[in-house]
């Protein structure tokens, strides 16, 4: 345990499990933006059918800086990384491809690059980025804390990034409807 304030220890969710899944915001960090709130992930999480047996295991939900990755997951801790300030994101066409019909069903646009025939201009409103890391990015990391909790020994998400993006895709054909009424699409 560490110190904190000289005198009392820290339950911190990163030294010591939870009884209940914490939601914690870090810093963006210079050049991005969280255009997702505490108060967004919960009624997400309101709306998951299953989540007392999901956030089993589970000890915090961040909004963390932003950088190279969507999100990342730990050993009882999933993130959602900050989002680069601008709404026009430049994506690999396979990855677009891939997540075509989430995209669609945000009103998310995309044109190629003229300089790069291997990409393309995506272009995001807050609402749309906000449904993407709700939508795939938390549901895809959740999908990896379900991998660890679901192996015999819970240390590993031993199915690695199938599962999780699987994971996520099927989710998020149930929780569609449920999610345009919540957050008033």
């Amino acid at each position: 345990m560490t110190r904190k304030n000289r005198t009392e220890l820290s339950n911190h969710y990163s030294q010591v499990r939870q009884d209940k899944t914490v939601i914690d915001r870090l810093r963006p960090g210079e050049g991005y933006k969280h255009y997702l709130t505490i108060a967004d992930v919960r009624q997400f999480i309101d709306i998951l059918p299953d989540w007392d047996a999901l956030s089993r295991g589970l000890d915090a939900i961040i909004l963390d800086e932003g950088g190279d990755a969507m999100g990342w997951h730990f050993n009882g801790i999933v993130a959602i990384c900050a989002w680069e300030r601008e709404l026009v994101s430049d994506w690999d066409n396979d990855f677009i491809e891939d997540h075509s019909e989430i995209l669609e069903r945000l009103g998310v646009t995309w044109e190629p690059m003229p300089e790069d025939s291997k990409a393309s201009f995506c272009y995001f409103s807050e609402s749309s980025i906000k449904g993407f890391q709700l939508m795939h990015i938390l549901l895809h990391e959740l999908g990896h804390h379900h991998d660890r909790m679901s192996t015999r020994s819970q240390m590993d998400s031993a199915r690695g990034e199938p599962y999780a993006e699987a994971y996520a895709l099927k989710y998020a054909d149930e929780l569609w409807d449920a999610y345009f009424r919540v957050f008033n699409w």
